[in-house]
């Protein structure tokens, strides 16, 4: 059986890397385990030296074929990734294609399989926001609808693919993927204390993410979420590695002076998947619009509050540390001073099946259908 696993994002990589782990490790056990994999990178996030450090921190080899796509509107990167990576499927006419998470590069790759009567595998299916506006949403429902294999992280997933109509027999349930990678590199962020490079003492700092265009594209949104955050930032510490497209909007509206000049906020590049998880393990809490993150700080019991309206993770909310506070000012003050004030939520527990062996399971439902 011949696979190909599609990455096109930072966050991909953290959800293909246990798969690659998995595999190696089955294939040392045994000279006839029956699975090869290619992997394809789609260039969709395209910085070199950031795709380098994860390479290098999750222990992968360079990818076999890098579509090189690079930026652009929605339609513009999702027609380039298809038309390449069609050459590659006729090319390497692979026996499924295994797509992870929900961005560009996962709907266009499963549109080419599906397309070429290639059987195609989604992991983290399942996840819904129910906000159609966001266009992870649409890349979610539609990955899901034309895909051969659903992996799911939660209960709910499985709920959702039901009331779609999704045939029980394409669903299993699996657990969450992310956590395996977050078990396997947890002690090695744990001894780097990275809160140290920036003068911090655990426990004693936030961190804080924020890449959504809901939330970075529009100046009053901006605004008002920074606006909040000078004044928390005056009560506690809040270490903000900016992510390359808010780096341009904060840029655009002129917020970069403002920061820079006077903002008790401490801003940072970008940071490496072991830096950023060592500054997770020592933080007091964290604010972020990312969906990953919601969940890591459910795996690891650290209180979350969410800059959304919704979240597509719902189990970080009826089971873990997490809030969805929107990105109305008071609300971000005032729920930022209830953690301050011991006063954060605590997990009721860790999700079923979140335990670190998501790959394995993956792996014996490929070898039970065609392996």
């Amino acid at each position: 059986m011949k696979l190909i696993l599609v990455s096109g994002a930072r966050p991909n990589f953290m959800k293909v890397a246990p798969l690659i782990w998995e595999l190696k490790k089955r294939r040392a056990r045994s000279a006839s385990f029956p699975i090869r994999h290619l992997l394809v990178h789609t260039g969709q996030h395209y910085d070199r030296d950031m795709m380098a450090v994860f390479f290098k921190e999750f222990e992968l080899p360079e990818p076999d074929i890098n579509l090189g796509v690079g930026s652009g509107s929605h339609a513009v990167q999702t027609a380039k990734i298809m038309i390449h990576f069609e050459k590659v499927c006729k090319k390497e006419k692979p026996d499924m294609v295994v797509v992870v998470g929900d961005v560009n590069s996962t709907i266009a790759c499963t549109l080419v399989a599906c397309k070429l009567g290639i059987r195609t595998a989604h992991v983290e299916a399942g996840l819904r926001s129910f906000d159609r506006t966001m266009p992870e949403e649409v890349n979610r429902i539609l990955t899901d609808l034309i895909s051969d294999l659903l992996f799911t992280s939660c209960p709910e997933a499985n709920r959702n693919l039901a009331r779609e109509g999704i045939p029980p027999e394409k669903i299993h349930f699996v657990g969450n993927i992310m956590v395996d990678s977050l078990v396997r590199n947890r002690p090695r962020a744990a001894k780097m204390k990275v809160y140290r490079d920036f003068g911090q003492k655990k426990g004693r700092y936030a961190v804080l993410t924020l890449h959504r265009p809901s939330n970075v594209d529009r100046d009053d949104s901006l605004g008002n979420i920074l606006s909040a955050l000078r004044v928390v930032s005056k009560e506690i510490p809040i270490i903000f590695p900016v992510h390359p497209r808010t780096q341009k909007q904060l840029i655009k509206y002129g917020y970069d002076r403002s920061l820079n000049a006077d903002s008790p906020l401490v801003l940072t590049n970008p940071l490496g998947y072991l830096e950023f998880l060592s500054l997770l393990l020592g933080a007091r809490f964290v604010l972020t619009d990312s969906g990953g993150i919601q969940e890591e700080t459910t795996a690891l019991g650290i209180p979350c509050l969410t800059l959304r309206e919704n979240t597509e993770r719902p189990i970080t909310v009826s089971m873990g540390t997490n809030r969805v506070i929107g990105s109305e000012k008071q609300r971000i003050i005032l729920e930022c001073r209830k953690i301050l004030e011991g006063k954060g939520k605590a997990a009721r527990g860790i999700p079923d099946l979140w335990d670190g062996r998501t790959a394995g399971r993956i792996v014996d439902v490929f070898l039970k259908n065609g392996g």
